[in-house]
């Protein structure tokens, strides 16, 4: 068995995790079963950057396993696909996963204003010029099917969107 699986990908702030939880409050108010997956949280441990991200892989290829093995055959990620490296990473963690990516945009005045309400404590600073960083590099890499702008939107709205254009959900289901 395997699994539909929307990749929510977006630079910090523009909401991919406001996003994928309305998502999936809208599959759950249309009874359609389905998995959650922040990868932001998955593994956050003081470890050297390779030795972290390839743990995140490792608890990500996990719990996909274990979705599958419950019958969850949809699946929503938050996470920034910065290029087709981690994109193929993606893949291999999900073997015969239909992956969808879509990039949630946002303005850099939105995405920053966002980021200074969630993350008020030391990193501020380094998350607010990660935001713009992050952004041009989405930019480049070009790995999105879709996107979709999550700027002056209801968040409903924009959850809807991204759960019609993945082929989820018909207009009328959700």
């Amino acid at each position: 068995m395997t699994a539909s699986v929307i990749v929510i990908s977006g630079s910090m702030g523009c909401g991919k995790t406001t996003v994928l939880g309305e998502a999936s409050d809208l599959l759950s108010a249309a009874g359609l079963a389905h998995g959650t997956i922040d990868l932001d949280a998955i593994a956050t441990a003081l470890l050297p950057g390779d030795v972290a991200r390839d743990l995140v892989f490792r608890n990500l290829e996990a719990i996909y396993r274990n979705f599958l093995s419950t019958g969850i055959t949809r699946v929503l990620i938050s996470e920034p696909v910065e290029n087709r490296d981690e994109l193929d990473r993606l893949r291999r963690a999900m073997p015969g996963a239909d992956l969808v990516v879509c990039r949630l945009t946002a303005s850099l005045e939105t995405m920053r204003s966002r980021l200074r309400t969630r993350e008020p404590g030391m990193l501020q600073e380094q998350f607010l010029a990660r935001a713009a960083e992050l952004d041009h590099l989405l930019d480049s890499a070009g790995v999105e099917d879709f996107a979709i702008a999550n700027d002056g939107r209801s968040i409903t709205d924009v959850a809807r969107e991204l759960l019609e254009r993945a082929g989820w959900v018909r207009p009328a289901d959700c």
